[in-house]
């Protein structure tokens, strides 16, 4: 079976290198617990929670689009990073909100950004590492000097009704990071970023159209497990670390017992794993941004910290990257 391949952006050896300089997220207020769910599926809290560890979501009613949660993403994420020079933004997304235009085109504007090239990018749970990946040409080529790069989803939207394998997984929301152009080595300079997908499994997890969504349980945790665990020894061997240097592992969101058996495999131990898929359920590309957001807000993920990010997704796509988080206290 082939292996992906490290994509080693410049500047992880060049003159320059793409920095995270602002994080937000942003959650629509309903909040949907197991009990809910259960009765009208044939599930139970329990159940539930000891396969994915979840134990409520949030859910975005009919009066939030995707573009609603992207902008309040990427507004906080903003704020946070104070004036720099925008000069793109990737949204990465499996639930846009039309076909076509691209739902970025409208985030970039109601943020105040009309002249910049603005699109959305579609990888599954893997969108953001993908956006970070093209985030990162776009700095490092200097045709941008600094980038949002948000993940937005409504991936409440997707399963079929009834479903009682798919309805408790997903929730919704937005996570944003803010890159700017930077020095390599300096503190929240992104690594090297390791991609990689395999479309002979494409069927494993498929949504024709909104409500239509199914997947193969046990196949994608085998992927899932497989391709998160190898693809995040790369990164961190492509970035010079080895995997006791990892301070914080931070993975996508899909259900605990996946992230369990990643860390196992990776040997990182409980105390440096970042989590809120009990309080958030899996919400697909704004998972890592979201976490990163809310691990930052309440003191889990600190200046300093060497932080791995990995992911995997329908497609099948998989990613990690790595990064040393900056000071981004308000």
């Amino acid at each position: 079976m082939p292996t992906p391949t490290a994509l080693t952006a410049p500047a992880a050896s060049g003159e320059s290198a793409a920095v995270v300089c602002g994080v937000g997220a942003a959650l629509p207020p309903t909040v949907v617990a197991n009990a809910e769910l259960c009765a009208g599926l044939d599930t139970t809290d329990e159940w539930i929670r000891s396969r994915t560890g979840i134990a409520q979501r949030h859910v975005a009613g009919a009066g939030i689009t995707t573009e609603d949660l992207a902008v309040r993403a990427a507004t906080s994420a903003l704020k946070r990073c104070g004036p720099v020079p925008v000069q793109a933004l990737v949204l990465a997304t499996t639930t846009p909100d039309r076909c076509c235009p691209a739902t970025a085109t409208t985030v970039a504007s109601r943020l105040g950004l009309s002249d910049i090239p603005a699109f959305d990018l579609a990888a599954g749970c893997t969108g953001f590492l993908y956006a970070l990946a093209t985030a990162v040409g776009l700095i490092t080529s200097r045709t941008a000097q600094a980038v949002v790069v948000v993940g937005a989803e409504r991936l409440s939207s997707l399963p079929a009704p009834g479903d009682r394998t798919t309805v408790p997984l997903f929730g919704d929301g937005a996570g944003a990071v803010v890159l700017r152009r930077g020095r390599p080595g300096e503190k929240g300079a992104l690594g090297p970023v390791v991609l990689g997908s395999d479309g002979a499994h494409a069927d494993l997890i498929n949504a024709a159209r909104p409500g239509a969504l199914r997947m193969r349980g046990a196949e994608v945790f085998r992927h899932a497990v497989d391709r998160m665990s190898s693809a995040s020894k790369q990164a961190v061997a492509a970035a010079g670390w080895r995997l006791q240097d990892v301070d914080r592992l931070v993975p996508h969101q899909a259900n605990a017992r996946i992230t369990s058996f990643v860390a196992r495999q990776l040997a990182v131990p409980d105390d440096r794993q970042l989590h809120n898929v009990r309080s958030v359920g899996n919400t697909g590309a704004a998972s890592i941004p979201l976490l990163l957001a809310q691990a930052t807000d309440d003191g889990c993920l600190k200046a300093g910290h060497r932080a791995v990010l990995t992911a995997f997704g329908a497609g099948l796509t998989w990613g990690a990257t790595t990064v040393t988080w900056p000071d981004l206290n308000p």
